[in-house]
């Protein structure tokens, strides 16, 4: 697996069994260097900024790139505009909460405040970049 992160992130992905990639120019050609020039199979776009072209002009198939972020992407180019509410069900939280408790998922917690500080961690999670998740606590 392919991870696009900023640098300071590329270690947590290291140890999580992913080849970072870093951002800017030039992440084309530096995706088709860690692919060891074999075609790149599919593609989770979860910050929107032209990814989804990215991913078309990499040779993924449209039936192969997801988007979370960037509808006006799926609308013209035809990809998947899956995740976020389409994975809300029942079932799915069960199946992740057993694989958390099974110890097969992590969910990183980069910081948490008290709900009375919720301004504080919207700014912090509208910064970007967070390593994990930012945690309200009531």
């Amino acid at each position: 697996m392919i991870a696009l992160a900023d640098e300071r992130h590329h270690e947590w992905l290291r140890d999580r069994g992913a080849v970072p990639v870093a951002y800017g120019d030039g992440v084309a050609e530096r995706i088709i260097a860690a692919a060891e020039r074999k075609p790149v199979a599919a593609f989770i776009d979860l910050v929107g900024r032209g990814y989804v072209e990215l991913a078309l002009d990499l040779g993924v198939a449209k039936d192969r790139i997801d988007t979370i972020v960037d509808f006006p992407a799926t609308q013209k180019y035809g990809v998947k505009f899956e995740g976020g509410a389409a994975a809300a069900s029942a079932a799915t939280l069960a199946e992740l909460a057993e694989a958390i408790a099974a110890g097969d998922l992590v969910v990183p917690i980069q910081r948490t405040y008290p709900l009375a500080d919720v301004r504080a961690a919207f700014t912090e999670l509208e910064a970007g970049h967070t390593a994990g998740k930012i945690v309200l606590i009531p």
